[in-house]
């Protein structure tokens, strides 16, 4: 399959490829900048400048094991990461901006980073827990402890904070298939948002608040897998008002981290062809 990084631009409704590769790259996320994207292959993190597009390899030290969970902190200054190369499951690391020796910040494996506060104070991930096999949704104030806010209602994932820091979207399949809902920062008020017959995943608020971006697979899809027909939705944070923008094959990969330009006009994804 051949990789597409493409920024979709709001205003004007069209879409620019970026960068075109043959290898297997996921999960764009945007500097605050706004000057370049990170993204993942092969274990390993690449910053592409969306003046000059290459991959360029972003120093993660003993960490070259990592999955598609990853982000910049709102000041620009951090990088969280999620990786396996300890040999326990999925872990979430911090590394400065520039590169460097990865921190652990998660307390237990596996953890799965998806969001980070705008404060910047708290990060917000899906962990498994006590044997547990479906996932819940945890926040980690950094150097405090983590919080579970979801109890094992359905496997839970793609948690995101809304722009304001208040409340977290995420997508759960508690009462059938996974659906967008949202709650309270702190746990609180778990309400679903829509319900339909697509499999919703990945929900992701725009910085401005004005808008909610996730990704719809086909009815009866199990799990978030890759290389289906697909479409990128676009609603009010409320639920209302949701069309579909884009359709192509993707999925896993395409859009798994916040992805939204710094000034919310754009936001970055991955589309694959055979």
């Amino acid at each position: 399959m051949r990789s597409f990084l493409e920024i979709y631009d709001l205003a004007g409704g069209t879409s620019r490829l970026v960068l075109q590769t043959d290898r297997h790259i996921e999960a764009p996320n945007w500097d605050p900048s706004g000057e370049s994207l990170l993204i993942n292959g092969d274990g390993r993190l690449y910053r592409v400048p969306l003046a000059d597009p290459a991959m360029i390899v972003v120093d993660t030290g003993v960490a070259q094991k990592l999955n598609n969970d990853h982000g910049i902190s709102p000041d620009g200054r951090q990088i969280v990461i999620s990786s396996h190369h300890e040999g326990k499951g999925s872990q979430i690391y911090l590394i400065p901006a520039a590169g460097g020796d990865p921190v652990k910040a998660s307390p237990e494996a596996p953890s799965w980073w998806h969001g980070w506060s705008p404060d910047g104070k708290t990060l917000t991930y899906v962990a498994a827990r006590e044997g547990r096999r479906v996932l819940d949704v945890y926040t980690l104030s950094l150097g405090g402890a983590e919080q579970r806010l979801t109890l094992g209602e359905g496997h839970c994932d793609g948690p995101d904070f809304s722009a304001d820091g208040n409340h977290i979207f995420y997508n759960c399949d508690r009462d059938g298939h996974a659906q967008i809902w949202v709650m309270k920062a702190d746990g609180s008020g778990q309400r679903k948002l829509f319900a339909d017959d697509c499999v919703n995943w990945f929900p992701h608020p725009s910085p401005d608040g004005q808008h909610l971006l996730y990704l719809a697979y086909p009815p009866g899809t199990t799990g978030h897998p890759a290389n289906l027909p697909v479409a990128l939705c676009l609603c009010d944070p409320n639920g209302q008002n949701r069309r579909r923008i884009l359709e192509f094959t993707g999925g896993q990969g395409t859009m798994n981290v916040p992805n939204w330009a710094p000034d919310s006009s754009a936001f970055a994804y991955v589309r694959y062809e055979a």
